[in-house]
């Protein structure tokens, strides 16, 4: 099966094949540096990264771009409340912003443009929109006529009033029309700023992308990617400036927009106060089960975030990385396998990056390890065969991990995560639950923890004092 995948701008899934099968071409669109991003942030560095793997497996190499906003009016008021510039701002929240995505087992871009870095391509794109008649000078700003472009809405298949309706439009003396959008706006002395052919200014913050994605992509990319909250105005702004400014070529063959995460009730966002910091999760749980988590409903869907899932992508991994455990332990030390990625884990990924259907396929070869493993250990069957083929399951395993980012450390790392203080208490509190649980003879409970505890490598000892524990 060939890769497909959902366009959101034909709103159909497509055969992918890249313009230049020697060089796949896809961007990101990445984060404003000015504080510490949310979980839900995370989701597409976390999906896409999978499509990355992907794409270079089957193409041999990918030029992927994921950018870094370095200015903007929110990364302005924090150095200003602060009182330092804005590079002590950007410069420590890009640090942690690539900290926390390493420790969520995403990889970095091949390309990683700042927009700062892109004044000169950003003004020259402001130049030839506004010889083309697609932009005009007003008051020290340089706005985009949304009305010269007839393809405008053709992404969110919004009409301009709906989408005036649907947006926080700032309504200004200066504009031709309520919709148009600034390309440069003035600074004042106190607000960063460059020279220009319109004044002393900075950037809006659809121009950057553009520009970003012109200079080390092309003019037209295949996959432009982000998530759906970002489709309007943003990416319809972005295919709007792009294609005006590259003769009607197009900007991007395939959109792919990853669904938001709910949290309380709601979507997450800043806004709201509803959020959960990727660098807080990444200290407080094994950051490979916050990966599992945003990878277990499909990218397109919406994503409930709570504790409760954390927890169960915790329980998940353990019974995955305890059957590597447990077959690790009763190979022979001359039994090797090496398998490849497991045909039913690429097809599910080639099925629109089916992730759900992927980890499914992954517990579904733990199942028959366990079984094979069971029956070698009751001696039910015996021999180099059966050996060789538990061997086979458990790389196979691990290669489809491999696919997802998953299963990539050893058991034991697993295992041993977080061994100290903090982690005492944890499993104090769980054998106080079960304690409870067993009380309230809630046995299914109690059962449950004592094999989560086992799992971690805890065994629970009853004594006349009460039940100790200790790591075996």
């Amino acid at each position: 099966m060939s890769l497909h995948l959902h366009n959101s701008l034909t709103r159909r899934a497509e055969p992918f094949v890249p313009a230049d099968p020697s060089r796949p071409t896809m961007y990101l669109c990445g984060p404003t540096v000015y504080n510490y991003v949310h979980i839900g942030n995370a989701r597409g560095p976390v999906v896409f990264g999978v499509l990355a793997d992907l794409l270079r497996r089957r193409y041999g190499t990918l030029a992927y771009a994921r950018n870094i906003t370095d200015v903007d009016d929110k990364i302005n008021a924090a150095a200003q409340q602060q009182g330092v510039p804005i590079s002590a701002i950007t410069g420590r929240f890009a640090a942690a912003y690539r900290e926390d995505m390493a420790a969520l087992g995403v990889a970095p871009p091949d390309l990683e443009p700042e927009a700062t870095g892109h004044i000169v391509e950003i003004i020259a794109m402001i130049e030839r929109l506004l010889a083309s008649g697609h932009a005009y000078a007003a008051e020290g700003h340089v706005l985009f006529a949304v009305a010269s472009f007839d393809g405008y809405g053709k992404l969110s298949r919004r009409d301009p009033e709906d989408m005036l309706a649907g947006a926080r439009v700032e309504v200004a003396p200066y504009k031709r029309d309520p919709g148009d959008f600034v390309l440069w706006k003035p600074s004042t002395d106190d607000l960063p700023g460059w020279d220009s052919p319109w004044g002393r200014g900075r950037p809006g913050w659809h121009i950057e992308c553009s520009a970003m994605a012109a200079a080390h992509l092309g003019e037209t990319i295949d996959i432009h990617a982000g998530g759906v909250d970002l489709q309007f105005p943003h990416h319809e702004n972005e295919i709007a400036q792009s294609e005006c400014a590259h003769g009607g070529r197009p900007f991007a063959r395939w959109w792919l927009h990853n669904g938001m995460l709910n949290f309380g009730g709601a979507k997450m966002s800043k806004s709201l106060g509803n959020i959960e910091k990727v660098h807080d999760l990444v200290r407080a749980h094994p950051p490979e089960a916050l990966r599992y988590a945003l990878l277990s409903a499909h990218y397109r869907q919406p994503l409930d975030w709570s504790d409760a899932l954390i927890e169960q992508s915790v329980r998940t991994l353990d019974r995955l990385y305890g059957t590597l455990r447990d077959v690790d332990a009763l190979l022979p030390a001359g039994i090797v396998a090496t398998a490849a990625i497991p045909l039913a884990v690429e097809a599910a990924l080639d099925d629109d990056l089916n992730t759900p259907a992927a980890l499914a396929e992954l517990a579904a070869i733990a199942t028959t390890a366990r079984t094979l493993r069971g029956a070698i250990a009751s001696g039910e069957v015996s021999g180099d065969g059966p050996a060789t083929a538990l061997a086979t399951l458990a790389s196979s395993l691990r290669a489809g991990g491999r696919a997802l980012g998953l299963l990539q450390q050893s058991p034991g790392a697993w295992f041993s995560r977080g061994a100290g203080t903090g982690d005492d208490d944890r499993i104090q509190a769980l054998v106080d639950e079960r304690a409870a649980a067993k009380q309230a003879r809630d046995f299914a409970r109690a059962d449950a923890i004592r094999q989560q505890l086992a799992d971690e490598g805890v065994l629970l000892e009853d004594t006349p004092a009460g039940v100790r524990w200790r790591r075996a």
